[in-house]
């Protein structure tokens, strides 16, 4: 492992290739032409890279993903120091104050906590913190749920978040009658004499929601699960493409009859990831 000094030494020299790919004269065109929007996009892609890199427990990838990640934070930095409104040591600054802030148990010396207390702790404090910084207008308890999360990851944070003042289900059963509910209001509004769009992706919606408090209550986080849903869907499809292949068929042309005796053969096949 190497030294901090070293680790250092690496990302100054990141923030100075940063900085070179900024520069008006000689930098990258594509570089230079971006904002804090436009980068965006690729911000949250490059989030969900590091996340399948972990899935796939690949630490070559993990670690080439960490640094495509950790290059946006440093893209966010350069223009917001070009602008003169902070620069990376002052994210590092806010960063390190924001934990120990946060750690009190662990940097404050304070008696040993529960998880119960701790997760009472951190709440109380990041309510603090909305208050020193005047945005305690919004007294609701769904106050700071980030409107960027991917839908499923929000949908969960604002369920956990409720759940925290006991608006929730305490047994499964009532949960599961909710998705049975979702469905027949989805199958009503498809099944009508003129189906309207905005209803039915209106009771899909519901539907979905529901879905994630269903994991929620399993202890199951949805992200990851769809995570690696989409990773065996895509393995077994590719598979079926493969024996497709190998018995003379053309994907575009075989019947759905054929396909899914193929999916059904991998499916009997013990599968990397099931």
């Amino acid at each position: 492992m190497s030294e901090p000094h070293t680790h250092l030494s690496q990302m100054q020299r990141l923030l100075q290739i940063m900085a070179q790919l900024r520069d008006p004269e000689r930098g990258c065109p594509w570089d230079r032409k971006q904002n804090f929007h436009t980068i965006v996009p690729h911000t949250i892609e490059e989030a969900f890279e590091v996340a399948e890199a972990i899935f796939s427990d690949d630490m070559s990838a993990i670690k080439d993903e960490l640094g495509d990640l950790l290059f946006q934070i440093v893209f966010y930095a350069q223009l917001a120091k070009e602008q003169k409104a902070f620069d990376f040591e002052d994210i590092a600054q806010a960063i390190n104050e924001k934990m120990i802030r946060r750690h009190p148990h662990v940097f404050a010396q304070q008696s040993f906590m529960c998880e119960t207390q701790l997760a009472a702790q951190w709440q109380r404090i990041k309510q603090q913190e909305r208050v020193a910084k005047k945005s305690a207008a919004d007294a609701s308890i769904l106050a700071g749920i980030t409107k960027g999360l991917s839908p499923l990851m929000r949908a969960n944070k604002l369920q956990q978040a409720c759940a925290k003042v006991g608006f929730d289900w305490s047994e499964l059963p009532p949960v599961i009658d909710k998705i049975h509910e979702e469905i027949a209001e989805v199958l009503v509004e498809l099944n009508a004499a003129k189906p309207c769009p905005i209803a039915v992706e209106e009771e899909m919606g519901d539907l979905l929601f529901s879905v994630v408090n269903f994991a929620r209550h399993c202890k199951v986080d949805p992200e990851s699960a769809l995570i690696k849903a989409n990773q065996k869907f895509e393995q077994r499809f590719r598979q079926v493409e493969h024996i497709m292949q190998l018995q003379g068929h053309n994907m575009t042309s075989a019947n759905v009859t054929l396909m899914e005796q193929a999916w059904q053969q991998v499916k009997g096949k013990p599968a990397a990831n099931d």
